[in-house]
């Protein structure tokens, strides 16, 4: 004869296997809002944070003025002319030749023997010359408003017309006859909308730092 369950007992298992369906249905709710949760906070990272470093990579590009030389042991042998400096500063930035003084409107550098000329910036040469009193010339027109001018070099490498990037070789140090007491040196000088700058107040500047 089979034994009946009373009603009370099929009631509560009832109960229990809705509890644990329901439990169930919960646990397995909470499980794929985490799981959405951490892909959408992957990609959050992913496109939000990942592209803004990206973003300040970009800001950072900008075209920094170099020195026109890559030299370590490169010093200062004569300083631009600073209407501003000390009578004595001013008297170190003159340039004497064939009796007369004049006022260096650049800067020469030098290291005691022969180095390489780099390009300061991305530019276009406008003008390579040879010129017994400055030492051949070579001339770099820059975006927005900057020129840079090399003196007393040989061994050019570039010619007129040639696209060049910042920190390309250009030539070679040498001597001029207008700074004969210099023996061999670059003579640099620094143009910002015509108006020739001390360019040691602008090396390592972004190009849209140098007020041009």
């Amino acid at each position: 004869m089979k034994r009946q369950l009373k009603k009370s007992v099929v009631y509560g298992l009832y109960a229990v296997a809705f509890g644990l369906l329901v439990g169930g249905v919960a646990l397995l709710g909470a499980s794929l809002r985490e799981s959405s949760k951490a892909k959408i906070e992957d990609e959050y990272v992913s496109k939000g944070i990942l592209d803004f470093n990206e973003e300040v990579k970009v800001v950072n590009t900008d075209p920094i003025l170099v020195r026109p030389y890559v030299d370590d042991n490169i010093v200062i042998v004569k300083n631009f002319y600073d209407y501003q400096a000390e009578a004595e500063q001013q008297e170190k930035s003159l340039i004497y030749y064939e009796d007369t003084y004049i006022q260096s409107s650049g800067v020469s550098y030098s290291s005691g023997e022969a180095f390489d000329v780099v390009a300061v910036l991305s530019g276009t040469v406008k003008e390579v010359r040879e010129d017994t009193t400055l030492g051949n010339v070579i001339t770099i027109e820059h975006d927005n408003g900057i020129t840079s001018v090399y003196e007393s070099v040989s061994d050019i490498t570039v010619k007129e017309g040639d696209q060049v990037v910042g920190g390309q070789i250009l030539a070679k140090s040498s001597t001029s006859n207008i700074s004969k007491e210099l023996d061999n040196h670059l003579y640099f000088e620094l143009i910002l909308n015509g108006v020739c700058v001390n360019p040691e107040n602008y090396f390592n500047k972004s190009i849209n730092e140098l007020g041009a």
